[in-house]
């Protein structure tokens, strides 16, 4: 709980300063550069986030400690560039513990790059390669803590399954075999935004968007997998997504995906005769948004089927509705109900059980902008499993942003 004192206090003495504000604003000033008559621009920003979990044990989601308390720091760094009228490109470095908060000690790491052409003005058609987020869900593009509402990812996008990318099962009891302290090397449907690597199309047609990537790692893959000195093309991983906004407060979207469900370096593992192609991951998923005056809400759902061998099909929904209230410009509230379900799987003789428990998990949040720089983010969570008996655990965590 130290922490979260020691953030309040920082807020407090921050945002009471005024000199504090009008220095934070000139730095923002300076950090822009153009050249050749305005026809090269370039612009650095950064967000330090201070976070801290209080945890029950075995740690929720992405969270990866053995303790009951974590701390995890994270400086990143932009720069966005444009170069004329149709070439930009942007840059992100990271500071941290972790893609994933851990209590490993601070690397520095590329996670975004890209360069995007775009031949006309309105829009209708964008080209982009590097390495960058997927284009799946209604999530992922307000994934950065200075637009969303809680701290942690809805649970399709954190909620470690039984697949192993790492290694094919030798059994169905294997299969469904979770080890805790291999936590790391079971994937999610969505790891997070998935910085994989590749190229995609994107564009707005009058009240419909649309997005196409190819990429090296499918949207379920691992962060180690993301960069392409990691993992090539081999077998690359497609994901598309429409979108159509009849009026400002509606917005709906359709995802879809297929991708390897092993990494090179399960084809050790896998029956004789067959290799990582023959097993695929297919994901299809339904988002909504609606936003009218101080509210707005969210909501996908999520359907992934899973080839595994010695085991069959293995399929899972998941879901979430997200609601967000601002009581006044600097103060909201938010709240996000999550689900997730798995189908039966069969052990022998007849004997049928799901390849994962079912989870439930809700989310409250509270956060308030001091001054257009700081702002603060308090959430509490609980979860439950179908085969656990006992009380609900509770979460806390708290983060702190400073952007420049």
């Amino acid at each position: 709980m130290k922490f979260f004192r020691a953030v309040l206090l920082v807020c407090a003495a921050c945002a009471s300063s005024g000199a504090a504000e009008d220095w934070f604003d000139r730095a923002a000033d300076k950090l822009s550069f153009s050249a050749f008559q305005d026809t090269f621009r370039t612009r650095a920003s950064g967000t330090l986030s201070l976070e801290g979990f209080n945890i029950a044990q075995p740690p929720p989601g992405m969270l990866f400690t053995n303790g009951h308390t974590l701390f995890s720091p994270r400086l990143s760094l932009f720069a966005d560039s444009q170069i004329g009228e149709h070439v930009s490109g942007f840059v992100q470095v990271r500071a941290d513990r972790g893609f994933d908060p851990t209590n490993q000690n601070i690397r520095v790491r590329l996670d975004e790059y890209a360069l995007r052409l775009t031949p006309w003005k309105d829009g209708r058609m964008n080209f982009q390669v590097g390495q960058f987020a997927t284009v799946i869900g209604n999530w992922v593009a307000r994934h950065d803590a200075r637009d969303n509402p809680f701290i942690t990812a809805p649970l399709p996008y954190e909620l470690m399954t039984n697949i192993y990318d790492g290694k094919a099962p030798h059994s169905p009891l294997d299969f469904i075999d979770f080890q805790l302290d291999e936590k790391y090397e079971y994937n999610p449907i969505v790891w997070g935004p998935c910085y994989a690597t590749g190229a995609a199309v994107s564009g707005r047609l009058n009240k419909f968007t649309y997005a196409f990537e190819v990429k090296n790692a499918g949207p379920g893959s691992r962060p180690p997998l993301w960069a392409i000195s990691h993992l090539g093309f081999g077998r690359p991983a497609y994901s598309a997504r429409l979108g159509y906004q009849p009026d400002l407060s509606w917005k709906f979207g359709v995802s879809a995906s297929d991708s390897a469900v092993y990494a090179p370096n399960a084809a050790v593992s896998l029956p004789r005769g067959t290799n990582r192609h023959d097993f695929v991951n297919r994901l299809v998923a339904a988002d909504a948004a609606y936003a009218w005056g101080r509210l707005q809400v969210w909501s996908e759902i999520f359907y992934s089927r899973y080839d595994v061998p010695r085991v069959g099909e293995a399929h899972t929904v998941a879901g979430y509705v997200e609601t967000k209230y601002k009581f006044t410009p600097q103060l909201y509230g938010a709240f996000r109900w999550n689900r997730q379900v798995f189908s039966k799987i069969n052990l022998g003789a007849g004997k049928m059980t799901p390849w994962t428990d079912a989870v439930w998990r809700l989310d409250a949040s509270t956060g308030y902008r001091f001054t257009a720089h700081l702002d603060l983010k308090l959430q509490v969570s609980t979860q439950h499993e179908a085969t656990t008996h006992s009380g609900l655990p509770v979460n806390l965590a708290a983060q702190f942003n400073l952007r420049l």
